[in-house]
């Protein structure tokens, strides 16, 4: 069996869908590995380190491609590179489920299957296979450090010549993966830190990193979904959780806000009178900018100053540490391809019927299936 890795053509996506640690493993199962040229050098992987693992470097995508049976990629193909794709093979890849109406038809009338990386299921048989919460702990690291850069604050606490220096005061908005990272990370450059989730049992979390956890009025079970996701809150639960934070931001420095709701638009928890009550120079990183912003005032890919804060709406965070975010988004990708391999031939099986691929599939056999 034959496995691809392409370059990535998106803006500023340094990352690559498969490091040579990954591609050595596959390779040692007979899995003949083909990369595209130069399509790991932006992450720190350059060619002869995939051909000291044992892969094959192909000169182009559309020559990686022939004869495989799956194709890897970290972003969404374009249009062209849908063109390129030869008809049967399974894509792998992120896929932005809810505005990928346009490309599954694509996918689908070429006969291409696909596996949205982004639905892999909360299931413990799917961790190792989670894509958005390794991708997450990434985002939470750089996030802290970029508002550390922006703050015009040392972070912890000094004792100087020229006196104490008091340490800034640092609050997370969500403590998902992305939230936890950041707590971590900000606790551990000096920053006194709190944080606030509407799910109870994100307070014993958000206290095992040694940060003060915000607590909003009764909270409850029902605020968890299922698969451990915050869900939509109604208007009365809204506003509340809104109150909650306008006091609590009054007082601090820096805040790292992740709050997402999967397939909706991020729900805006810091709004423009909120937002004037703040301590000129404070910095907001906004990790929901790509789904609207938590803060009324982000404006998605820009870094901005309103009412004296600087909001920090940069996307795609993780690409921005494209060594270790690739390795773990490769390590991902290793285990959903293991899943995928029959142990026994060493053939891939796409069934739609499993409980891991079957949530996965948005196009199979020629039909969009979500």
């Amino acid at each position: 069996m034959q496995v691809a890795v392409l370059k990535e053509t998106a803006a500023r996506e340094e990352r690559v869908a498969l490091t040579p640690d990954s591609a050595a493993r596959l390779v040692k199962t007979k899995v003949d590995v083909v990369v595209e040229r130069g399509a790991g050098e932006a992450a720190g992987f350059p060619d002869a380190t995939y051909a000291a693992a044992g892969c094959r470097i192909a000169d182009s995508a559309a020559a990686a491609s022939a004869g495989s049976s799956v194709v890897l990629k970290v972003q969404p193909p374009t249009d062209a590179e849908v063109a390129r794709l030869p008809e049967g093979v399974l894509l792998v890849s992120l896929m932005k489920p809810g505005s990928h109406g346009a490309l599954a038809q694509q996918l689908a009338a070429r006969k291409v299957a696909s596996l949205a990386l982004e639905l892999v299921p909360r299931i413990t048989r799917a961790q190792s296979m989670d894509v958005l919460s390794s991708q997450a702990t990434v985002a939470g690291y750089k996030a802290v450090l970029i508002g550390a850069s922006e703050l015009g604050k040392f972070l912890p606490m000094l004792t100087t010549a020229a006196g104490n220096i008091q340490p800034a005061r640092v609050f997370v908005i969500g403590a998902g993966v992305a939230g936890l990272q950041a707590i971590a990370t900000a606790r551990r450059l000096g920053g006194v830190v709190s944080a606030f989730d509407i799910r109870p049992a994100a307070r014993e979390q958000i206290l095992s990193l040694g940060a003060t956890a915000v607590a909003t009025l009764s909270p409850t079970a029902a605020a968890e979904t299922a698969g451990g996701y915050a869900r939509a809150q109604s208007e009365d639960e809204h506003q509340q959780t809104v109150n909650t934070i306008a006091e609590h931001i009054r007082s601090v420095d820096l805040i790292i806000s992740t709050a997402n709701i999967p397939g909706r638009k991020a729900p805006v928890l810091i709004p423009h009178d909120a937002l004037a009550t703040m301590r000129p120079g404070s910095v907001i990183v906004d990790l929901a900018a790509e789904n609207g912003g938590n803060c009324a005032a982000t404006k998605p890919g820009e870094i901005t100053r309103v009412s004296g804060v600087t909001i920090v709406g940069l996307l795609n965070l993780p690409a921005t540490v494209p060594y270790h975010a690739s390795q773990m988004f490769g390590r991902n990708v290793l285990a959903l391809l293991q899943h995928l391999i029959a142990k026994e031939t060493g053939e891939l099986v796409v069934d739609p019927a499993d409980e891991i691929t079957g949530a996965m599939l948005v196009t199979h056999d020629g039909q969009v299936l979500r």
